[in-house]
């Protein structure tokens, strides 16, 4: 079998590197937001829901990239919780409009706290402009492929 060759390769690939601190936040982050009851899932829901207010089911399910199905799981997870609230959108009333309540208000800023801890421990070598660069690269390279939402600093389309 002939090998082929590697030609016009840069000296440092980030892949494995991202994937690495990707596992480890991602552990740390589960750990911590068990406490709370909450999954990154249920996270991502609560942002989103933040960010953009008032949603229909199917916006958010498209949002998430989520089935409608597990939409409607997650929903009643949170539902159980008091962290939502779905009801009957006043245009048409076939569909359900999701909002935040104010106790999900309040579990989803306890869990960002826990998780800027999180963040601050697996960054810890990088001092603060170190973070804020790896930060916007981050987001340009996310930016290339679409967002699930916008970063904080910047509103909703």
């Amino acid at each position: 079998m002939t090998s082929l060759p590697v030609v016009n390769q840069p000296v440092h690939r980030s892949g494995a590197l991202l994937d690495h601190l990707a596992r480890r936040i991602r552990t740390r982050s589960e750990a911590v937001l068990a406490p709370l009851g909450l999954r990154p899932r249920h996270l991502i829901a609560l942002t989103v829901l933040r960010a953009r207010g008032g949603i229909t089911q199917q916006a958010l399910s498209t949002t998430l990239e989520m089935d409608g199905t597990n939409v409607v799981s997650l929903l009643n997870e949170l539902e159980a919780e008091g962290l939502i609230e779905r009801r009957r959108s006043p245009e048409d009333r076939r569909r359900h409009v999701v909002e935040l309540t104010q106790a999900g208000v309040e579990r989803l800023a306890k869990a960002e706290f826990v998780l800027a801890a999180v963040e601050d421990e697996v960054l810890a070598a990088l001092d603060d402009n170190h973070r804020e660069q790896l930060y916007h690269l981050l987001v340009q390279a996310v930016e290339g492929h679409g967002t699930i939402c916008p970063p904080d600093d910047e509103p909703a389309t």
